[in-house]
């Protein structure tokens, strides 16, 4: 059985046991979080929602927070001799899915 979530203002597919890196999410590590933004559920019967499948939600546990890696941005303009250079690395929150309820 496979669920398709909503979190972050993107979409994952998870399966009981796996692991996903999503954006970062208010909760500390080693607890536990239920997701109920569950647009799909497939498997044997598949339940589709609109936009939401209802009562159904996936339970998971926060194992580690992290950064992601540093993407550099660099703008140059032409004939002024000027120029910018800024780094950004993403936070992210990395979950176990151990339950899909639906």
């Amino acid at each position: 059985m496979y669920a398709i979530i909503e979190t972050g203002g993107k979409q994952y597919r998870v399966e009981e046991g796996s692991k996903v890196v999503v954006e970062k999410l208010a909760a500390q590590a080693g607890s536990e979080i239920t997701l109920d933004k569950v647009l799909m559920i497939g498997g044997a019967q598949c339940k589709i929602g609109a936009p939401y499948v209802a009562n159904a939600a996936v339970t998971a546990e926060v194992v580690e927070h992290g950064r992601g890696a540093k993407v550099m941005v660099f703008k140059r303009w032409r004939r002024n001799d000027s120029r910018k250079l800024r780094g950004h690395r993403q936070d992210h929150t990395t979950i176990r899915v151990k339950s899909i309820n639906g």
